[in-house]
């Protein structure tokens, strides 16, 4: 039984203040949140000596960390400390990004994801995004869903409708638009058409999902169905999640890591690392010293 009282994540979320936390506000949401240890948990992705500049601008610079298989990360620091541009390095979307170079290493199943003979459309595909504002096509909510299987070669109808229905269920929208499939997808509330970007990216089977700030736009209640969504998908997929709500980290992930200036300062379980963080930076941060 959690340390809640069986509270729902949207009753959690409106509870939440804006306001700086103090270490015990903090330790009360960890503990609702406590989930079982990482230890012994298989490596999913890893990073050593990972750098990213942007012409002469550092980006990020040293960063080594372990993804673990089937938990969630989130990834917190104050805006412009290089949460985002790890999370794009991780599936080479930084290399749509002009005068951008990176340096070091990054696995996939130990296997490098850069280098001349990987294709970075395939990595894409086994480590799919979803960024901070939805951006669901001009297209029917069907069309939104099924693009990526059409872009990969798929044409059956039947095959597009039975992926189409999966992942709409997975990202617990199939029974709110079931009845509405050819509609467009730009009708959709704003929590809906996140979900719909969910879809889009759980469509063409991904083994990690990426998310920058999926919440950041919508309203609490949108923002709860997504966390326990979250929550719900980690069992089949591994999730790195970008995000500045500290209680959303706590609420949502086994393992935290703090960004700061361009650094990983530090990365553990999530528990110790809003409770008992080893840096001072780490505590400062999440006490509200600064951020």
């Amino acid at each position: 039984m959690p340390e809640d009282g069986g509270r729902s994540s949207q009753e959690r979320h409106t509870s939440d203040t804006a306001d700086a936390l103090g270490k015990a506000r903090v330790e009360d949401v960890v503990a609702a949140a406590t989930l079982p240890s990482a230890q012994g948990a298989k490596h999913k992705m890893r990073a050593r000596g990972l750098a990213v500049r942007y012409g002469e601008k550092v980006g990020i610079q040293d960063v080594d960390i372990d993804v673990h298989e089937k938990q969630v990360l989130a990834l917190i620091g104050p805006s412009g400390c290089g949460k985002s541009t790890f999370l794009r390095a991780l599936n080479r979307m930084n290399d749509t990004v002009p005068n951008v170079s990176v340096e070091g290493h990054v696995e996939l199943d130990g296997e490098p994801i850069y280098g001349p003979g990987v294709d970075p459309v395939l990595v894409r595909r086994r480590v799919g995004m979803v960024f901070q504002r939805s951006n669901p096509f001009p297209k029917s909510i069907f069309e939104n869903v099924a693009y990526g299987l059409r872009i990969a070669g798929e044409r059956e109808r039947p095959v597009l409708a039975e992926r189409v229905e999966r992942a709409l269920r997975h990202a617990a929208l199939w029974d709110e638009v079931k009845d509405r499939l050819e509609e467009s997808g730009l009708a959709l509330s704003g929590g809906q058409q996140q979900r719909l970007c969910i879809a889009r990216a759980l469509a063409v089977q991904p083994e990690v999902l990426l998310m920058d700030e999926p919440a950041s736009a919508l309203d609490p209640i949108a923002t709860a169905k997504v966390e326990d969504l979250v929550s719900q998908l980690r069992t089949d997929l591994t999730i790195v999640i970008v995000t500045h709500n500290m209680q959303q980290a706590a609420r949502v992930s086994q393992r935290t890591g703090f960004f700061y200036m361009g650094r990983m300062v530090e990365v553990g379980d999530t528990t110790t690392i809003f409770t008992r963080p080893k840096q001072r930076e780490t505590e400062d941060y999440i006490t509200g010293r600064f951020g």
